[in-house]
């Protein structure tokens, strides 16, 4: 029989905080938060894990959904020299995650006026002239943890293809992930935006539809409407909500009518 000793060297440590109950069935698993070791339940995200294990987020949580950006991780699993990345809302821990967050990367963002810089991608080039120090190492694609081939919109900025670039990056989070690894120093993501921006204002065709919604809102035809919906109270508005028309799942688009129209 082992002493009281023995007994709480072959007891697993469990985090407290105010998560301390495990899931049911989950078993607790090693994991180094800064540099010490806690023992959290196996199926926590990296960010419930930190809260499990007593840590407060003031910053760097954000959307908790894999949208903002805000919780980019590092980090090394125990014997394996190579370095992974991820969100730490998204991403699941595992046994011994050696973890530290970056939830802000410092990296140059130009200043610019979208009006007045046009839209050839000589604007961007003297802006970020950065971008020409990339040597193509790739280690900025292996960091997204959004898998977005930074590499790829990179040198199409630099050939001046700006809508390729635009349409490669379009799934960036502006983690700064990639630029933690650039070997150019290169702020890969607000290159990235600015192309968007470019792209959205110079040479993506303006929507028909677009324009006429606008100037029927500029004209004031849905301020009765929102007038109404402004005088409701809470309960009438769920009631509202709750028997709106949906347009139904999977439907063909452009096809589909409500049976009011009014509003349309």
């Amino acid at each position: 029989m082992c002493n009281a000793n023995e007994s709480k060297k072959t007891t697993p440590r469990v985090a407290t905080g105010d998560r301390a109950i495990l899931p049911e069935g989950a078993k607790a698993i090693p994991v180094y938060i800064m540099g010490k070791k806690y023992e959290v339940p196996e199926t926590l995200t990296i960010m419930k894990a930190m809260e499990f294990a007593g840590f407060k987020f003031l910053r760097g949580a954000g959307c908790r959904g894999g949208i903002c950006g805000a919780c980019p991780t590092v980090y090394r699993m125990a014997g394996d020299y190579k370095l992974h990345f991820g969100l730490a809302c998204q991403t699941v821990v595992e046994a011994n995650m050696y973890l530290a967050q970056i939830p802000f990367y410092p990296a140059n963002r130009a200043s610019y006026d979208i009006n007045a810089i046009g839209g050839l991608a000589e604007a961007i080039h003297a802006l970020y002239p950065e971008v020409f120090r990339c040597v193509a190492c790739n280690q900025c694609t292996k960091a997204c943890p959004m898998d977005v081939d930074v590499l790829g919109y990179i040198s199409a900025i630099k050939q001046g293809d700006i809508a390729r670039a635009a349409k490669i990056s379009f799934d960036c989070i502006q983690c700064g992930l990639c630029a933690s690894r650039c070997l150019g120093e290169i702020p890969q993501y607000h290159v990235a935006q600015l192309a968007r921006r470019v792209y959205g204002k110079y040479i993506l065709p303006q929507a028909e539809h677009l324009q006429k919604r606008v100037s029927e809102i500029e004209s004031g035809k849905y301020q009765t409407m929102l007038g109404d919906l402004a005088g409701m109270s809470k309960e009438e508005l769920e009631k509202r909500y709750v028997e709106r028309e949906r347009e139904p799942d999977f439907f063909e688009g452009g096809k589909w009518m409500p049976k009011e129209t009014q509003y349309l």
